[in-house]
């Protein structure tokens, strides 16, 4: 048996109500879960596949954000949550994050914020990372 991970979650974003108390909290329990790499900033805080910024209204609900194969799987992916029930938060497009990132926002019926994203080229080291338990 073996488990497949790191092909759907391209990261989760949480908004956040005091920035420098979120900081602390993470840092020290991602410390200890072995995590030692993360990138600050004066606005942000990030570690692997988790940001974190410090709302600019209400505390947000949970962003999440699913890696799309092309810029066509972001447009069928929003196409498809807004027939679905969803409600847009985004039309598909690029954003400023970085060059080539583009995606697309819908809000999910409990009123979460998903996210498909492409990243434009790349070259991926490995499909996944393959788990595979030696015991159970």
């Amino acid at each position: 048996m073996e488990f497949h991970r790191g092909r759907l979650i391209d990261h989760v974003h949480l908004r956040v109500a005091n920035l420098d108390a979120s900081r602390r909290f993470y840092k020290a329990a991602l410390t200890a879960l072995g995590l030692s790499e993360f990138m600050e900033g004066d606005h942000f805080f990030a570690a692997d596949e988790l940001w974190i910024d410090e709302a600019d209204g209400p505390v947000s609900r949970v962003h999440l954000a699913f890696q799309a194969p092309s810029r066509d799987h972001v447009v069928a992916f929003h196409a498809a949550a807004l027939e679905a029930g969803g409600r847009d938060n985004g039309l598909p497009g690029e954003r400023t994050y970085h060059p080539n990132y583009f995606a697309a926002y819908v809000l999910d019926p409990d009123g979460h914020n998903i996210e498909a994203v492409h990243h434009g080229p790349v070259e991926r080291s490995v499909t996944s990372v393959v788990f595979r338990p030696t015991m159970f």
